[in-house]
């Protein structure tokens, strides 16, 4: 699902100076993170290497001095499932210099309402994420570049109202 020649892992792979993920999921299904998953809700200690390729993967981009951030868009309480991707995911991915924000809508209305997930690269290539009602990817549409001022009002929206993951987990972590 790509309106573009060029594909997700394609824009990542060549990006120069950043590129910003929007998360909306309470869910995402993943199967290969299913075991990861279960370990964690059956209170298992994080594996050794846990997530070890991505957080390479992200070094590699942000060693020189590439910036990777996202913001979640949530609510308290957490799901099973964001209790795992914050609790595992977000704290080893920081270890890789990937920045992680939250939008937390538990008080306060959605200033994204209807906004899905996307990545965004260097402030030009939007890649929007398709997925199914159980949270599984479906695909990725990377959307022509004169689309950038749209994404580019959807990310500052969201960075105006996110707070930085550490400061909002040593909080609202569970």
């Amino acid at each position: 699902m790509t309106s573009s020649s060029e594909t997700l892992g394609d824009l990542f792979a060549t990006f120069q100076r950043e590129a910003f993920r929007l998360e909306t999921l309470d869910v995402y299904n993943i199967p290969r993170s299913a075991a990861n998953l279960q370990a964690f809700l059956d209170g298992k200690p994080q594996p050794e290497g846990y997530n070890a390729e991505w957080v390479e993967q992200i070094r590699s981009h942000t060693s020189v001095g590439k910036r990777v951030y996202r913001v979640h868009i949530l609510s308290r309480p957490l799901t099973p499932y964001l209790k795992y991707e914050l609790g595992w995911g977000y704290r080893t991915n920081i270890s890789g210099g990937e920045e992680f924000f939250i939008l937390d809508t538990t008080d306060r209305p959605n200033p994204l309402p209807g906004v899905g997930d996307f990545w965004f690269f260097d402030s030009e290539r939007p890649a929007v994420m398709h997925y199914d009602e159980s949270g599984a990817f479906l695909g990725a549409e990377t959307l022509p570049d004169d689309r950038a001022e749209e994404f580019i009002r959807y990310r500052e929206t969201a960075l105006a109202h996110a707070r930085p993951f550490p400061e909002w987990w040593a909080e609202h972590g569970e």
